[in-house]
Formats: structure tokens, C-alpha cells, sequence
């Protein structure tokens, strides 16, 4: 079954993509919520309008968001958490660290950017030391950025 995305899917593809899935997902999850529509021969036909409309406006959008990325590639985050005695390398969490707590110190740091763009390797942090994570800015711009979890003071 092919449909033309309203919304970004998770795993699947951005707005505004045209996608096969399987009949009942697409029938029975996306179209229900509203997150996509059938690729009709008519409904194929605007979206190819309305992307050639879009287009020049992307390009704006995509230099922001390189600017941007630039700016989060040079920041130095260390997240601090609370951990176990002797706070070596490597030593363990109270707790986690996570894409949230990631999206809060890039707000501190002035980029303000939504948790469920944020990919952290590995999933969720249980340990001193430094990470990777892969930050989605647009569809076509992506960051990874290093950061340390280090023991409070």
C-alpha cells in the first residue's frame, strides 16, 4: 500500500515522503492518526506542486540548520550526575542519563531542541564517562555530538 506521510513516522519517513507499508498498518494505525493519506494518482500530483513550491524555502531552513549545527559541533557539554562513592571512570549512576537530560543542557547552552530528535548510542546512560549522540536538525542535517557525564560535586 503506498502513502504520502502528513507528519514525520518514526523509522518509517519524513513528511511528506511517499512510503510502501504493509496493508494493515497503513489502513488500520497511519491513516486513522491521521499520519498519512493514500497516494492517489491526484494526491501524488499536488504533493509534487506543493514540494517544487517548497523548495526554495528549504534552502533557507537548511543554512539555519548547518549554522546551527556548527554551533552545537563546538559546544563542550558535560552533563553532571550523581554517582557512585570514588567517582572514578567509569563509575556507576544513581539513576540514568538520557535524551532529555542531553536536550536540557543544550537549552542551558542556548539551542533549544526537541528530546525526540536526540539519539543517544547505546540508549540510556548508567556510567561515568564520554558519549556520542546523533542530533536531528533536519532531515538532511544531522550532528554528532560528543559529551561527558561527570560526577556532581
Amino acid at each position: 500500500m503506498e502513502l504520502i506521510l502528513k507528519q514525520d513516522v518514526e523509522n518509517l519517513g519524513f513528511k511528506d515522503d511517499i512510503v510502501t507499508v504493509k496493508n494493515g498498518y497503513g489502513r488500520n494505525f497511519l491513516i486513522p492518526q491521521k499520519q498519512a493519506v493514500m497516494a492517489t494518482p491526484s494526491a501524488k500530483k499536488v504533493l509534487a506542486e506543493n514540494l517544487k513550491q517548497r523548495a526554495f524555502k528549504d534552502k533557507k531552513v537548511i543554512d539555519e540548520a548547518n549554522k546551527t549545527a556548527e554551533a552545537i559541533k563546538a559546544l563542550d557539554i558535560k552533563i553532571p550526575a550523581n554517582a557512585g562513592t570514588g567517582a572514578v571512570a567509569g563509575a556507576k549512576l544513581f539513576g540514568s542519563v538520557s535524551n532529555i537530560d542531553l536536550a536540557n543542557a543544550l537549552s542551558q547552552a542556548g539551542h533549544t531542541i526537541d528530546k525526540k530528535f536526540i539519539s543517544i548510542n547505546g540508549g540510556t546512560i548508567k556510567r561515568l564517562g564520554q558519549y556520542e549522540a546523533v542530533i536531528r536538525l533536519h532531515r538532511d542535517v544531522t550532528v554528532d555530538l560528543t559529551f561527558e557525564v561527570v560526577a556532581e560535586a
